[in-house]
């Protein structure tokens, strides 16, 4: 036997993925990433054919032993963390307040180590002792295998 917390049920999961709130999530994470990375992988293909094709191009110096080429290659390393730092700012202003929304509309843990628990119940159990129990916030006793998908070990 697993001292795992317990986990949620595909049926929430598929309820969170119907929410309004999922589906603009996932509208707002599209519409950054699939761009970018369409203009991120034209860029990379232009340098890899430039390179493979126009080595006169690539070679003509600009100062020194610096070429276009080298400037090119710089470039893409460059472009990389540009896009990451540009990423990491779009996602902490539009998709982790969405995000953390919908965390805890269904109070959602934040890492793995604490289990699901749907709204409107209040998590129960010994600390460090990996389980957990779902009970209503009112104190009642709610039906923790039907949500879990585990039965009672009582």
């Amino acid at each position: 036997m697993s001292n795992a917390a317990p986990s949620t049920t595909p049926e929430v999961f598929t309820e969170i993925e119907r929410s309004d709130d999922f589906r603009r999530l996932k509208k707002k994470h599209r519409s950054f990433v699939l761009p970018v990375a369409v203009l991120f992988l034209v860029w990379y293909f232009a340098y890899v054919l430039l390179a493979d094709y126009a080595h006169d191009f690539m070679a003509t110096p600009v100062f020194g032993n610096i070429n276009v080429g080298l400037l090119l290659g710089l470039g893409q390393f460059v472009t990389t963390f540009a896009i990451t730092t540009w990423y990491v700012m779009y996602a902490n202003r539009n998709l982790d307040p969405l995000a953390e929304k919908i965390r805890d509309q269904y109070e959602l843990p934040d890492d793995d180590s604490a289990s699901a628990v749907p709204a409107g119940t209040a998590a129960t159990g010994t600390a460090g002792s990996g389980t957990v129990a779902a009970e209503p916030a009112d104190g009642a006793h709610a039906d923790v295998a039907s949500r879990t998908g585990r039965r009672s070990q009582s």
